[in-house]
């Protein structure tokens, strides 16, 4: 991710079951002519009160929380073979932490998307506007190779004071007094785009806010929409940047919603943590 002109420069995982439980229902006429309800028999109503019991010992069994997610993704669905839409499915994602960037990742497809989306997240980042969490992403997200090859060019236009200048910043990068710089990534979803053994491209499309909340902001905050592609290598047993590309888009039609106030924003992205993004 190179910086161009001012927000457009910086902007720059599975869907969600639910688990619904049909009761059987009643019948709507009555299936013996309407002129009478047929009389149940004790042995018809120890049944129906046993398959409830059984009903909400299920759901409550299917509920219950705490559970070890691998148990989840075990879980079977009617079609062998196949997982249920609810459970967990993959494996862990991640294993360890460098400074605030997740790393440790596993060395297939589902590690790439991981290593990718997390990445992408770092690089949009507002630390990336500071020489000292600047150098701490490119050492973490880059293989040694390339964060030696990029790091100046990155240092320069990072910190341009023109740069810098235009998108409301101080000196150091950081924000004026009064101010909040907000830079952040919101990954919708990745693809693979090329896998190897060693060696990954992957795509991660999303959203970015960037700007500066305050009052007197000349900057405010708004929304991009983008797709980095990463080419990723297997480096000292976890993926590593060799090379990105970013392209704006696909961009979604904006609904008509009232913008917040400044402090709104300013709070929000103080109050609301980022995640750890996984395939």
């Amino acid at each position: 991710m190179s910086p161009g002109d001012e927000h457009d420069s910086f902007g720059g995982v599975g869907g969600s079951g639910q688990t619904r439980t049909r009761l059987p229902e009643g019948n709507s006429g009555d299936l013996y002519g309407g002129a009478r309800r047929p009389v149940r028999s004790s042995r018809s109503l120890i049944t129906v009160v046993g398959v409830v019991v059984l009903l909400v010992a299920a759901i409550a069994f299917a509920n219950r929380g705490g559970g070890d997610p691998a148990d989840a993704a075990g879980t079977s669905s009617d079609t062998p073979g196949k997982t249920a839409p609810t459970a967990a499915t993959g494996i862990r994602p991640v294993t360890g932490k460098n400074g605030q960037i997740p790393t440790g990742y596993a060395q297939d497809e589902q590690g790439a998307q991981s290593a990718a989306t997390n990445y992408a997240v770092a690089l949009g980042s507002a630390e990336m506007f500071t020489a000292a969490g600047r150098d701490e992403i490119v050492t973490t997200v880059y293989a040694p190779d390339a964060a030696a090859a990029n790091r100046g060019e990155l240092e320069k236009a990072y910190s341009a004071e023109d740069l810098l200048t235009r998108i409301g910043l101080q000196a150091d990068g950081t924000a004026p007094q009064g101010m909040t710089f907000i830079s952040r990534v919101i990954p919708v979803g990745s693809k693979v785009e090329n896998y190897a053994a060693d060696r990954a491209t992957v795509s991660v499309w999303y959203s970015s806010l960037f700007g500066l909340a305050g009052e007197a902001s000349k900057h405010p905050v708004s929304e991009s929409w983008y797709t980095d592609t990463f080419e990723l290598r297997w480096v000292d047993g976890d993926w590593k940047v060799t090379k990105s590309t970013q392209k704006d888009g696909p961009v979604p039609v904006a609904r008509d919603q009232r913008a917040s106030s400044a402090q709104d924003m300013a709070d929000a992205v103080g109050q609301f943590g980022g995640f750890t993004y996984a395939r």
